[in-house]
């Protein structure tokens, strides 16, 4: 497996997304392949995602949203959302000094109504001591789900009174809980599934979807660029038709 710390930036291609969003899956299949727990698993995904960040912005990426924890995985055995709980707790303790030092912001969104005060504690902690970094900011997608977040904008926006003849895109996109970061330009998903699972509705409408057999432990610098070089390649649209060759030469 190639290092993503240390491997070469040969992203460093003509177009560079400015946002990436992950959906970091397979740490339990990578897991159960090797007839451990799969909190192995997750604790594995912690270290991968430590390096993506990493090597995320030593390839001029600015934001970077990953999927860590949905809201559909309270569904998940009591053991294993309590072993992602505590993950929390070991990732602030043994990676937020390096993650400091590498000029990270870290940003958590999602629902913390029914999360524990000492996760809180230790989310209000890991972003009080980034704030001020300014080379890449991770945001992580912590019990969040993109219909619960469409739905907390819209109570938001309710109880700031606005008038609903003043509501548009762009109010909805104001009180979205990525609201500090533009949409994700490619979207990229691991562990060779093939779909959102209710990540960033709203903010991917036109992102570059990436889809990496790789299960996420097994993430590496190789498929990184791999997905940075077709995100390159291909021609981003917005909904627009773009004229035939014919049509301009006939304009002209």
């Amino acid at each position: 497996m190639t290092d993503l710390s240390t491997a070469p930036a040969n992203a460093a291609l003509a177009r560079v997304p400015r946002h990436v969003a992950i959906v970091m899956d397979g740490n339990g299949r990578y897991a159960r392949r090797r007839h451990l727990p799969r909190v192995f698993g997750h604790k594995a995904g912690v270290d991968t995602m430590v390096r993506v960040v990493r090597a995320a912005a030593e390839r001029g990426i600015e934001f970077l949203t990953v999927f860590a924890f949905s809201s559909e995985n309270w569904k998940r055995p009591d053991e294993e959302v309590a072993g992602l709980m505590n993950l929390v707790l070991f990732t602030v303790q043994n990676h937020l000094a390096d993650l400091q030092r590498e000029g990270v912001r870290v940003r958590v969104v999602g629902d913390r109504s029914n999360v524990s005060d000492k996760v809180c504690e230790a989310i209000d902690r890991a972003e009080a001591q980034t704030a001020h970094n300014r080379r890449i900011t991770l945001t992580v997608a912590f019990n969040y789900g993109g219909r619960w977040d469409v739905v907390q904008a819209c109570r938001r926006i309710a109880a700031a009174g606005i008038d609903p003849a003043h509501i548009d895109e762009a109010t909805i996109a104001r009180h979205m809980a990525l609201s500090h970061a533009p949409d994700p330009d490619l979207f990229i998903r691991t562990g060779g599934e093939m779909r959102l699972s209710n990540f960033l509705l709203w903010q991917a409408a036109y992102a570059e979807l990436y889809f990496s057999e790789r299960l996420w432990p097994e993430f590496d610098a190789d498929e990184l660029d791999a997905a940075l070089r077709e995100y390159a390649r291909r021609e981003r649209r917005f909904g627009m038709v773009q004229p035939e060759p014919s049509e301009l030469v006939a304009n002209a």
